[in-house]
């Protein structure tokens, strides 16, 4: 059961990945700046909202849409078969209400949707951007770390000019 789950979670990965990412976004071809890798890493690491706030990529709301609706009736469509018995027999008030939970439901989880979607892609741009800026240090390891040393440099008033060279030394500092 495990390896069904996993196996899955990597297919419906992959898919998001090859598929609908590139259909929904515009991703710039240009490296990131080093300035924006930090502020985007800060705000990444500290859970904010990154919505319009990330340089090199763009989301078509429309291609968005269109996407979460195929998936929305990929799961409501044979549930709405399944009950379908149990639905003809109810009353008409109950369901206008049930539509208008389900519609409810419809927005909610497309907003969630539409998070994940821009959490992936900024984490991907992130990531990309961390070979370009810091090839010797792991993303994965140093993330939490660099967003600390960033906003210790920004209390410190380090100029721009400087602030690489002060990340990396604290970085390597550290180690």
């Amino acid at each position: 059961m495990f390896r069904i789950c996993s196996w899955m979670k990597n297919k419906s990965r992959a898919f998001t990945d090859e598929k609908i990412i590139p259909y929904v976004f515009t991703l710039s071809d240009g490296p990131m700046l080093f300035r924006d890798l930090l502020r985007t890493n800060k705000m990444y690491q500290e859970g904010l909202k990154l919505e319009g706030k990330i340089p090199g990529f763009r989301l078509s709301i429309g291609r968005s849409y269109l996407v979460f609706i195929a998936l929305w009736h990929l799961f409501i469509l044979p549930v709405s078969v399944v009950f379908h018995p149990f639905l003809a027999k109810i009353d008409c008030h109950l369901l206008i209400i049930m539509a208008i939970l389900f519609t409810g439901m419809f927005f909610a989880t497309y907003a969630i949707f539409k998070e994940y979607l821009i959490d992936t892609v900024a984490l991907k741009i992130i990531k990309n951007g961390w070979e370009n800026h810091f090839p010797h240090f792991d993303y994965d390891l140093h993330a939490k770390e660099v967003a600390k040393i960033y906003s210790e440099a920004l209390e410190k008033e380090i100029p721009h000019k400087n602030m690489q060279l002060y990340i990396l030394d604290k970085l390597v500092e550290n180690k």
